[in-house]
């Protein structure tokens, strides 16, 4: 691919990363926005890996995570209403992020919202009031703005060592492998047969060229219309999405409970996911950039119901997970494309999702998230101080939480002080 053509003004800064490995700790630096690819360049880019990147991404986000959704939802009593605008506000706001912030940096950054930010509110909301728990957003808007606005979200993730932050999202993602490994066991006419397409492909990857990732489930999508696992009425909430506008209340009640947990999983949590995978892939996302546009952004989703804004770190695997580098960002703004499509058709489209197997699903995002797996077990085990990147993985895994803070924050912290007093003890 020549940066000579004439659809393609783009200066690119110079990559200290040509070999695929991270930048040093201490040497990071946040890409900055360089000229815009134009629309023929971005096709150009796009091409059918890619694409299929990008719609197994946005498949994974509109399955499980939009449950976790409709759960929280529901032990608050949302109406149908409320929670169609919920949707509307994740998918179509955060898709058209996602494509303002991947063409301006010519790097993917895809954004959705916080799936832990979202079970604590669930557990808020059998208490708290929905207004009282819009005008927690607000204030955890403002919060992660002042943050990125002042730097702190970058020198944040510069202090933490990359293998512990690896460790933790590889025990995030760990729970994608083995649901892939339950579904194969607990629906073998589903999910089986995309196992063994998927080992086939890997095997021959000549397969591949007439085989393309998108394609390569098609065997468990006929499994499931055959095997009748496709719900019924699954289009009986309508077909158009129709926001609402809903007004905040502000309470110290609320905002004590849920503003600094839901900032932190955004900040530390998902978006140090996010910015791990992508270092991870030699990409430099703009540390600060995504920060301040996360806290922005939720300002403008909590209108309409929806949670904070962050930087994904699954979706954000799977886009980099093949693929040429310098293409990447084609993937991303493909997916910001498709989740617009979502967002306007939520109802209907979520319906559909959800009434698929959980099987097909589980297995669909189990062998997506494979590469990414790797990786980060890589990234976090090689290195001569793995004691603490193993505690951060173990107590990621063990799901515990705190204070109302999930388990990745509590692996990072732990997996930071096992290592600073017996890993640096060990090494002097």
């Amino acid at each position: 691919m020549s940066n000579g053509t004439p659809d393609d003004t783009t200066v690119r800064p110079a990559d200290p990363t040509a070999t695929g490995q991270p930048p040093a700790r201490g040497r990071r630096r946040d890409s900055a926005p360089v000229a815009r690819p134009s629309p023929r360049r971005v096709l150009a880019d796009l091409g059918p890996r890619e694409f299929a990147n990008a719609l197994i991404a946005l498949v994974f986000s509109a399955t499980g995570p939009v449950a976790v959704i409709l759960a929280a939802g529901g032990q608050g009593d949302l109406s149908p209403a409320q929670l169609s605008s919920w949707i509307f506000g994740v998918f179509f706001a955060n898709g058209l992020l996602t494509i303002l912030m991947s063409w301006v940096y010519r790097t993917p950054l895809a954004f959705f919202w916080t799936i832990p930010g979202t079970v604590i509110v669930g557990n808020s909301l059998g208490h708290l009031r929905w207004s009282e728990v819009l005008g927690a957003y607000v204030v955890t808007g403002v919060l992660i703005l002042l943050v990125g606005l002042t730097g702190l979200a970058r020198r944040l993730m510069d202090w933490i060592p990359m293998p512990i932050i690896m460790a933790m999202v590889a025990g995030v993602f760990l729970r994608f492998g083995l649901g892939l490994v339950e579904a194969v066991w607990a629906s073998v006419a589903v999910a089986l047969p995309m196992a063994i397409a998927f080992l086939v492909v890997g095997a021959v990857p000549r397969l591949a060229r007439w085989y393309r990732p998108s394609w390569r489930d098609g065997r468990g999508d006929r499994r499931v219309v055959l095997s009748g696992g496709l719900s019924r009425g699954v289009l009986d909430d309508g077909l158009i999405a129709a926001p609402m506008l809903q007004a905040p209340e502000f309470t110290l009640r609320a905002i004590a409970e849920l503003v600094v947990p839901l900032a932190i999983t955004v900040l530390v949590v998902q978006n140090g996911q996010g910015i791990a995978v992508l270092r991870a892939k030699g990409h430099h996302p703009p540390v600060s950039a995504c920060a301040v546009a996360c806290g922005v952004w939720s300002l403008l989703v909590s209108a309409v119901g929806a949670v904070s804004t962050c930087l994904t770190g699954p979706t954000n695997a799977l886009l980099v997970s093949s693929g040429e580098r310098d293409r990447h960002y084609a993937a991303a703004i493909a997916n910001g494309g498709l989740a617009l499509v979502v967002g306007v058709f939520s109802p209907a489209f979520v319906g559909l999702i959800l009434g698929t197997p959980a099987a097909f699903i589980a297995a669909l995002g189990g062998l997506a998230m494979l590469a990414p797996l790797q990786s980060a077990f890589v990234t976090a085990f090689r290195t001569d101080r793995a004691l603490g990147p193993l505690v951060c993985l173990l107590v990621t895994v063990a799901d515990v939480s705190l204070l109302g803070i999930s388990a990745p924050f509590w692996g990072i912290v732990l997996g930071m002080a096992v290592s600073a007093l017996l890993e640096r003890r060990a090494a002097a």
